[in-house]
């Protein structure tokens, strides 16, 4: 009798867990959009980036200069590098960093190019580095060797 008096009280102190967690979750964050994208003087039909609550979606970025709109010189590694300047940048306006950065996802137009990206990613992101995935692809925006999306959570 003990046993199943405290496996209803137990039932019940997980119940009225699961019902605060979905009121939480209910709730419908401020979401707020960043900056419009412009490539070759043509408006893009996307965001820079996004925040929802505390979560920031940044649009994939492409090794380009701010200054000239163009790939800088060098390849995957530069273009990395490159990447993460932009992201920073973008991060910032909203009161992020690099640290921030919890996922990306890696787009490399040629895969015998990954260990050229992972160099220059290393040494672009702190420890601890966040979640990664990386996918091969046919071909990229403006002739880029790589694009790189991510997200990230406020602190």
């Amino acid at each position: 009798m003990m046993k199943w008096a405290l496996m209803a009280a137990a039932l019940a102190a997980l119940t009225g867990c699961v019902a605060v967690e979905a009121n939480e979750f209910g709730a419908k964050p401020t979401v707020s959009h960043f900056g419009s994208q412009a490539m070759g003087g043509t408006q893009l039909p996307f965001s820079k980036s996004v925040t929802a609550g505390d979560t920031i979606y940044v649009s994939g970025e492409l090794g380009t200069d701010p200054a000239t709109g163009k790939l800088v010189t060098g390849g995957t590694g530069p273009e990395t590098t490159q990447i993460f300047l932009n992201m920073e940048r973008t991060l910032a306006s909203q009161g992020a960093d690099l640290s921030n950065i919890v996922k990306c996802t890696v787009y490399l137009n040629n895969i015998d190019n990954f260990g050229e990206m992972n160099e220059a990613y290393k040494a672009a992101l702190p420890d601890p580095k966040p979640a990664r995935a990386t996918v091969a692809v046919t071909a990229l925006a403006m002739g880029a060797n790589l694009e790189i999306d991510c997200i990230a959570v406020k602190s």
